[in-house]
């Protein structure tokens, strides 16, 4: 059985860049959906993207979240869900106890094919672009841990005298935490590239 609960709104820090609306994809993960018609997903490139408003992201929550429980329970997957809104996005996290099944969805190819699935489910629903991100069990931390580990590579090869290291392509959401990590470490990050190849490249400040 999965529980809702709706958090409520609370700030975070900004960053050097603020997140773009391009749909967030991770390295080596693609996914496409066949069967019915959805709405062709919306670029802020494009100067299209409007930010939601408050309303907006509720609705959007509640359709993530129904659409997630109904997973969990065709799986027979325990989970509580836990529904937020900041900064222009909506927040779903999926927790339960350490022995409980749900550690089976928690990987992060999972949890990315998750995500769009969801994404999508509330574009059909909407009909707007929507950029909620997904974590399962944790697995934002893990990726942000794992992030972490690539910015302190790429700031010891710059320490060794490279001028600059790139990252691998990552979603405007993954990039904003390497942009956060990089300004802690003393460095300076920024964004190049365009569409699923858009990368951070790190120099020194």
């Amino acid at each position: 059985m999965t529980d809702v609960q709706q958090s409520e709104s609370v700030a975070e820090p900004t960053s050097a860049e603020v997140p773009s609306a391009e749909v967030d994809v991770d390295v080596d993960v693609e996914f496409a959906e066949s069967g019915a018609e959805s709405p062709a997903p919306v670029s802020s490139e494009s100067g299209d993207y409007e930010q939601p408003t408050a309303d907006q992201l509720d609705q959007e929550g509640d359709i993530a979240a129904d659409y997630i429980e109904e997973l969990l329970d065709i799986a027979d997957i325990d989970g509580d869900i836990d529904i937020d809104a900041r900064n222009g996005r909506s927040y779903i996290s999926v927790n339960a106890d350490e022995n409980a099944n749900l550690r089976l969805l928690s990987k992060p190819d999972t949890v990315t094919a998750l995500q769009e699935l969801t994404r999508l489910a509330v574009q059909n629903k909407t009909g707007s672009f929507s950029r909620l991100i997904l974590d399962i069990a944790g697995s934002r931390d893990a990726r942000q841990a794992e992030l972490a580990t690539l910015v302190e590579r790429a700031i010891a090869r710059i320490e060794e005298g490279a001028e600059q290291a790139a990252l691998p392509a990552m979603s405007s959401y993954e990039r904003k935490l390497v942009h956060d990590i990089v300004s802690e470490r003393g460095f300076v990050s920024n964004s190049q590239g365009e569409g699923r190849d858009r990368h951070t490249v790190i120099t020194k400040s």
